[in-house]
This record gives structure tokens, C-alpha cells and sequence, in this order.
């Protein structure tokens, strides 16, 4: 196992690879996984082009995205990622439907916030539209707190941070 893996009680979270290629293009793909997350649905070549970043994002800055498996079967990715608004690192999480409901990502979004602590990372924020109510639970379920909001193509956007250590 890789030194970068976290287990959580149910959970097996592993820095992505190539190797997880495939099944990161069936959740990048899939409407019910990825419909909400900025960008939306990606196309197989934009997952190529992510999982590419993603791997470099890991040399860099020694945290990055997680593949999730539960009891061997991936589920999902959690973890962090520099967002393209120039707001800092952030945490993200996608799940496929069929695995959504029974906490998951509260988890895994909660594992590797404390991966990117123990890191050193000392503030990751994370974004979630106000109508977005699983996110918003998930992410207040982890101690993150809402910092500020902003308008994003009619939708009011939640920006919620955790620092650490604590002030």
C-alpha cells in the first residue's frame, strides 16, 4: 500500500494513478456523479487531461485527489486540488448515485481534509451551491464553516474553510 493510502473504518482512499484511468472516466462521465461539480460532465479527454494534472498536483504538493474503495470497489474520489478561480486549494468529492446515502463522503471528504492538515496544508476551503444540500451537510459534518458567498451562473455559491490549526 502506498505511504500517501488513508484507511478510514470502511473506507481504503489511495492517491490516483494511471492505473485508475478507467474508472475515473466512468465517474467523470456520469451525469449522477460529476453533473454538479465545476465543469460539470467531463469527456474522456478532459479526464485524461485531469488525471495528468492530478498526478503532477501529488509531486508537487505531497496531497492530492483519492480514489475511494470500499471493500475493494471503487466508489468515488475525494481530495484536493488547486481551483481554477484563484481561491486556493479545495477540497472535492464525487460518488456514483449507487453509493451515495450511506456516508460515505462524509468519510472520505472527512479523511482527506485531515490528510491535507496533517500535510501541512493549513487552509483548504470548499464550494457548494447553497441548493446543493448533500454537499453543504457533508462539508458543515467535517467542521468546515461558511466563509463567503458568490454568484456563479445564477446560483449562489457557499465558500467554506477549514484552518489549522484552529485560531
Amino acid at each position: 500500500m502506498d505511504s500517501r493510502s488513508v484507511r478510514t473504518p470502511r473506507l481504503l482512499l489511495k492517491p490516483v494513478t494511471w492505473r485508475d484511468m478507467e474508472d475515473m472516466v466512468r465517474l467523470k462521465t456520469d451525469g449522477g456523479a460529476f453533473g454538479r461539480m465545476l465543469g460539470g460532465v467531463r469527456s474522456r479527454q478532459q479526464a485524461e487531461l485531469e488525471m495528468a494534472d492530478d498526478i503532477a498536483f501529488w509531486a508537487c504538493h505531497r496531497v492530492g485527489i483519492f480514489t475511494i474503495h470500499e471493500q475493494g470497489r471503487f466508489v468515488g474520489m475525494t481530495g484536493i486540488h488547486d481551483r481554477p478561480d484563484g481561491r486556493g486549494f479545495a477540497l472535492r468529492f464525487a460518488l456514483f448515485p449507487w453509493a451515495s446515502g450511506r456516508g460515505i463522503a462524509r468519510e472520505a471528504a472527512g479523511a482527506a481534509l485531515n490528510f491535507a492538515h496533517d500535510a501541512g496544508i493549513n487552509k483548504v476551503i470548499a464550494v457548494a451551491a447553497e441548493s446543493n444540500v448533500a454537499s453543504r451537510t457533508i462539508l458543515g459534518g467535517i467542521g468546515m464553516r461558511v466563509e463567503e458567498t458568490f454568484e456563479r451562473d445564477g446560483q449562489t455559491m457557499l465558500v467554506y474553510e477549514s484552518v489549522w490549526p484552529k485560531p
